[in-house]
Protein backbone atom coordinates (compact mmCIF):
# COMPACT_ATOMS: atom_id res chain seq x y z
CA UNK A 1 0.00 0.00 0.00
CA UNK A 2 1.56 3.40 -0.68
CA UNK A 3 1.50 5.95 2.04
CA UNK A 4 2.65 9.47 2.48
CA UNK A 5 6.24 8.52 3.18
CA UNK A 6 6.58 6.94 -0.92
CA UNK A 7 5.27 10.34 -2.83
CA UNK A 8 7.20 13.87 -2.50
CA UNK A 9 5.98 15.91 0.19
CA UNK A 10 5.37 19.12 -2.35
CA UNK A 11 3.43 17.42 -5.05
CA UNK A 12 1.36 15.90 -2.37
CA UNK A 13 0.71 19.24 -0.98
CA UNK A 14 0.04 20.81 -4.07
CA UNK A 15 -2.23 17.90 -5.05
CA UNK A 16 -4.06 17.99 -2.25
CA UNK A 17 -4.91 22.20 -2.66
CA UNK A 18 -5.78 21.16 -5.93
CA UNK A 19 -8.86 18.82 -4.38
CA UNK A 20 -9.38 21.55 -1.40
CA UNK A 21 -9.87 24.69 -4.41
CA UNK A 22 -13.19 23.67 -5.33
CA UNK A 23 -14.70 22.27 -2.46
CA UNK A 24 -17.59 24.10 -0.28
CA UNK A 25 -16.14 23.45 3.01
CA UNK A 26 -12.96 25.41 2.48
CA UNK A 27 -12.88 29.46 1.72
CA UNK A 28 -10.46 31.43 2.60
CA UNK A 29 -11.51 34.36 5.44
CA UNK A 30 -12.04 37.84 3.80
CA UNK A 31 -8.92 38.89 5.91
CA UNK A 32 -6.57 35.88 4.04
CA UNK A 33 -5.78 38.11 0.97
CA UNK A 34 -4.51 41.21 3.52
CA UNK A 35 -2.36 39.38 6.46
CA UNK A 36 0.98 38.24 6.87
CA UNK A 37 1.50 34.47 7.77
CA UNK A 38 3.49 35.34 10.52
CA UNK A 39 5.80 37.79 12.39
CA UNK A 40 8.94 37.30 10.72
CA UNK A 41 7.49 38.05 7.42
CA UNK A 42 7.46 41.07 5.63
CA UNK A 43 4.28 40.68 2.74
CA UNK A 44 1.49 38.84 2.40
CA UNK A 45 1.72 35.69 0.29
CA UNK A 46 2.00 36.49 -3.39
CA UNK A 47 0.21 33.09 -3.97
CA UNK A 48 -3.26 33.53 -4.58
CA UNK A 49 -3.98 29.89 -3.32
CA UNK A 50 -2.19 29.98 -0.44
CA UNK A 51 -4.69 29.25 2.07
CA UNK A 52 -5.75 26.36 0.56
CA UNK A 53 -1.77 25.13 0.44
CA UNK A 54 -1.59 25.98 4.18
CA UNK A 55 -4.77 24.01 4.73
CA UNK A 56 -3.16 20.33 2.99
CA UNK A 57 0.61 21.36 4.59
CA UNK A 58 -1.65 21.02 7.96
CA UNK A 59 -3.54 17.85 7.08
CA UNK A 60 -0.32 16.21 6.45
CA UNK A 61 1.46 17.49 9.13
CA UNK A 62 -1.77 16.25 11.15
CA UNK A 63 -1.73 12.71 9.40
CA UNK A 64 2.57 12.54 10.60
CA UNK A 65 2.46 13.53 13.47
CA UNK A 66 -0.89 13.50 15.17
CA UNK A 67 -2.19 14.08 18.05
CA UNK A 68 -0.64 17.58 17.52
CA UNK A 69 -2.08 21.09 18.55
CA UNK A 70 -2.10 24.49 17.45
CA UNK A 71 1.64 25.43 19.19
CA UNK A 72 3.59 23.18 17.42
CA UNK A 73 2.18 23.84 14.25
CA UNK A 74 2.48 27.41 15.05
CA UNK A 75 6.22 26.34 15.58
CA UNK A 76 6.31 24.34 12.46
CA UNK A 77 5.50 27.40 10.61
CA UNK A 78 7.13 30.14 12.41
CA UNK A 79 10.93 31.46 11.47
CA UNK A 80 13.59 33.68 12.28
CA UNK A 81 13.39 37.33 12.67
CA UNK A 82 15.47 40.48 13.31
CA UNK A 83 15.36 42.59 15.82
CA UNK A 84 17.55 45.28 15.00
CA UNK A 85 20.41 45.62 16.71
CA UNK A 86 19.58 42.89 18.89
CA UNK A 87 20.47 39.53 18.24
CA UNK A 88 18.08 37.44 16.31
CA UNK A 89 15.55 34.68 17.14
CA UNK A 90 12.87 33.14 16.23
CA UNK A 91 9.33 33.86 16.00
CA UNK A 92 5.83 31.67 15.61
CA UNK A 93 3.65 31.73 12.74
CA UNK A 94 0.63 33.27 13.06
CA UNK A 95 -2.43 31.29 15.50
CA UNK A 96 -5.37 32.90 14.13
CA UNK A 97 -4.10 31.27 10.09
CA UNK A 98 -3.91 27.59 12.42
CA UNK A 99 -6.86 27.80 14.43
CA UNK A 100 -9.23 28.97 11.05
CA UNK A 101 -7.81 26.17 8.70
CA UNK A 102 -8.29 22.98 11.63
CA UNK A 103 -12.24 24.28 12.29
CA UNK A 104 -12.61 24.10 9.04
CA UNK A 105 -10.64 20.95 8.24
CA UNK A 106 -12.71 19.54 11.26
CA UNK A 107 -15.99 20.85 9.97
CA UNK A 108 -14.90 18.94 6.81
CA UNK A 109 -14.68 15.74 8.61
CA UNK A 110 -11.07 15.18 8.06
CA UNK A 111 -9.22 15.85 11.72
CA UNK A 112 -10.67 15.65 14.97
CA UNK A 113 -10.27 16.99 18.62
CA UNK A 114 -8.68 13.92 20.90
CA UNK A 115 -10.59 13.06 23.93
CA UNK A 116 -8.11 12.19 26.37
CA UNK A 117 -4.84 13.99 24.90
CA UNK A 118 -3.96 17.41 24.02
CA UNK A 119 -4.44 18.15 20.04
CA UNK A 120 -5.94 16.65 17.07
CA UNK A 121 -5.54 13.67 15.26
CA UNK A 122 -6.53 12.65 11.75
CA UNK A 123 -9.90 10.75 11.22
CA UNK A 124 -10.36 7.69 8.38
CA UNK A 125 -11.78 10.27 5.90
CA UNK A 126 -9.24 12.07 6.25
CA UNK A 127 -6.34 9.40 6.45
CA UNK A 128 -8.19 7.81 2.96
CA UNK A 129 -8.24 11.44 0.97
CA UNK A 130 -4.23 11.40 1.75
CA UNK A 131 -3.89 7.76 1.23
CA UNK A 132 -5.43 8.21 -2.32
CA UNK A 133 -3.85 11.09 -3.22
CA UNK A 134 -0.68 9.53 -2.78
CA UNK A 135 -1.22 6.43 -4.86
CA UNK A 136 -2.35 8.47 -7.87
CA UNK A 137 0.27 10.34 -7.24
CA UNK A 138 3.02 7.39 -7.86
CA UNK A 139 1.06 5.65 -10.42
CA UNK A 140 2.05 9.67 -12.27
Amino acid sequence: MVSVYDVNPNELIKSLAKGFIGSDAFKPPAWAKFVKTGRHKQRPPSDTNWWYTRLAAVLRTIYLNGPIGVERIRNKYGGRKRFGCKPKGSVKGSGSIIRKALQQLEAADLITKSKDKKGRFITPKGDSLIDKTASSLLKK
